[in-house]
């Protein structure tokens, strides 16, 4: 390297400086020498070295001392290179008849610390110009420059927002330079969060090099220009019973740590903290909410909705009612929103909603009116109704001959609430018969049946008796030689040809009443106007009408 056209060693500060003796060795070469050059131009010399004696002498320079190294070749080394060994250096070939001299510059360069960013502030504010703090880098040869960052960008200078001044500073034992550029910065709110850094510029042996700092955060205060009410709840409605928290917040740094809140039908306002909790809140809870800061202003407000469910079951609980009965059933639902309704009886849910105008046995169960808010989770609401529907014992008979010919099926049907016990006797002996057997208990009836084979006539009673009543009931039953049905359904053919024949006589002799009642008034009139020969023709026709009648008599009595 060249400076000014002149030969340039650059050396580090702290390490070795070698300079080789660019002239070419001529005959005759009695010694060699170095000297630098003073500022007003005037020679210092430091080392000599004789081409004969080959003994190497230093000149008594205190700067140089233990320093200085001169080899064979004439190349000069200087150890732990300094700022103040930045000069012109002089290699000196004497003979006896001439002097060569070739001049060395020397440049020394020294890498600056890591710049730091110091008296950081605390934090900053909007629309105040504020000391950001100061980048300092130190120890740095030649001096360096230092440029502010923000976000990666150049920090440019913007008067009253950004004014950005440098510092050099010269440490006179060493030559060392200290760079100390300090930013005064108006911050925005967009500000938060910004990372800020500066970059020193220098420059090395090889060229021009940079060294940042690591980046700097701060806490940028603004004031609150909006405040926010919100309701804290873990579902998105709310119900009578649930805990509900208000909170309130501004959009300032560092945001307000009191507020005031108003609840329906307060104007005052109460202070608290950021929170106001309500517990265990009732319907009367709905209304408009609202908050403020403690000046009350930017107030914001939300409404807020107490979802309710109320049941009224009338009756309800347990009710006994008799049989045939009215029982008025009713299930209002009073709520905040339209509410589903079920009714279940006995597990199985019912398609309307009941209503006894005459209670029957299979009305008895246990009824639940249940209502629910759909849109509401866990608002659900339910009531139940135990029905008893009671009875008297009431009891039918009825017989049938067996198929087999060779007994009668007697069955005693019982209808009543709580179950009747029954129990079957012969009349006049008295006797209990005890094989029996039950159909099953179903909505108040059963029945109980007997097969005996009277050999005689005999009159059986059947006894049904709850809590209410007893109640007994007897039927005729004849041998087993004489058939016996009294259920339409297991009657034969021949039986349904006999009952047939049994209305066409009945129809037979209403038809001759009506006839006979008939010729009755005609023969009246006829009296009233011929009594003679009324009174004959009478005589006559009264006999055919007894004889008429004989004859009716005869014919019922025959197909009796």
């Amino acid at each position: 390297p060249l400076a000014l056209g002149l030969y340039t060693v650059n050396a580090v500060y702290g390490d070795t400086i070698t300079m080789p003796c660019r002239l070419e060795v001529p005959d005759g070469l009695m010694f060699g020498k170095w000297k630098y050059e003073m500022p007003n131009g005037s020679p210092v010399f430091i080392a000599f070295r004789s081409s004969t004696k080959k003994n190497v002498q230093y000149d008594d320079v205190p700067e140089y001392k233990d320093r200085l190294s001169l080899s064979e070749n004439y190349t000069l080394s200087i150890k732990d290179a300094r700022i103040s060994d930045e000069r012109r250096f002089v290699c000196m070939l004497v003979t006896e008849d001439d002097v060569s001299e070739e001049p060395t510059i020397v440049k020394v360069f020294k890498q600056p610390s890591q710049p730091e960013i110091l008296h950081q502030a605390d934090f900053l504010e909007t629309e105040k110009l504020q000391m950001l703090g100061e980048c300092v880098s130190r120890d740095s040869y030649p001096e360096g420059n230092v440029t502010w960052y923000k976000n990666g960008k150049v920090l440019q200078p913007v008067e009253e927002v950004v004014v950005i001044s440098l510092q050099k500073t010269v440490d006179k034992s060493t030559g060392l330079f200290t760079m100390t550029s300090s930013l005064q910065y108006m911050p925005t709110k967009e500000d938060a969060n910004t990372k800020f850094s500066c970059i020193v510029t220098y420059y090395g042996p090889s060229g021009q090099k940079t060294i940042q700092s690591e980046p700097a955060v701060f806490d940028v205060h603004y004031p609150t220009e909006k405040v926010t009410i919100q309701v804290l709840s873990q579902s998105s409605t709310i119900k009578e019973g649930d805990n509900i928290t208000l909170k309130c917040s501004g959009n300032g740094n560092p945001p307000p740590h009191e507020f005031l809140f108003y609840i329906p039908g307060d104007a005052e306002g109460i202070r608290s903290s950021d929170t106001y909790v309500m517990t265990d809140v009732r319907r009367n809870a709905t209304g408009e909410y609202k908050c403020s800061l403690t000046d009350k202003s930017m107030m914001d407000s939300t409404t807020l909705t107490v979802h309710y469910l109320d049941l009224q079951l009338t009756p309800s609980g347990e009710v006994t009612k008799q049989i045939g009965e009215a029982l008025p059933v009713s299930c209002t639902i009073s709520s905040s929103r339209n509410a589903t309704v079920l009714w279940i009886k006995d597990n199985t849910r019912m398609q309307t909603s009941p209503s006894f105008s005459s209670l029957q046995y299979q009305d008895a169960g246990n009824y639940i009116c249940e209502t629910t808010l759909q849109e509401v989770e866990g608002l659900k609401k339910r009531k139940t109704l135990k029905l008893i529907v009671e009875g008297k014992p009431q009891i039918k008979m009825t017989k049938k001959t067996n198929t087999n010919k060779m007994s009668k099926t007697i069955i005693c049907h019982v209808e009543g609430f709580p179950k009747p016990a029954v129990q079957w006797t012969v009349t006049g002996s008295g006797s209990i018969i005890n094989k029996t057997e039950e159909t099953k208990y179903v909505n108040g009836k059963f029945s109980s049946k007997i097969v005996i084979a009277p050999e005689e006539n005999v009159t059986l009673t059947c006894i049904a008796e709850n809590q209410l009543e007893r109640t007994v009931t007897s039927l005729n039953v004849s041998a087993i030689s004489i058939p016996e049905y009294d259920e339409p359904e297991d009657r034969n053919d021949d039986n349904s040809e006999k009952v047939n024949d049994q209305a066409k006589l009945i129809v037979g002799i209403v038809v001759g009443l009506l006839l006979a009642a008939l010729v009755a008034g005609v023969v009246y009139w006829l009296y009233v106007k011929k009594s003679k020969t009324a009174s004959k023709h009478v005589d006559k026709d009264l006999g055919n009408i007894e004889e008429n009648k004989k004859l009716e008599e005869n014919n019922h009595k025959s197909e009796t």
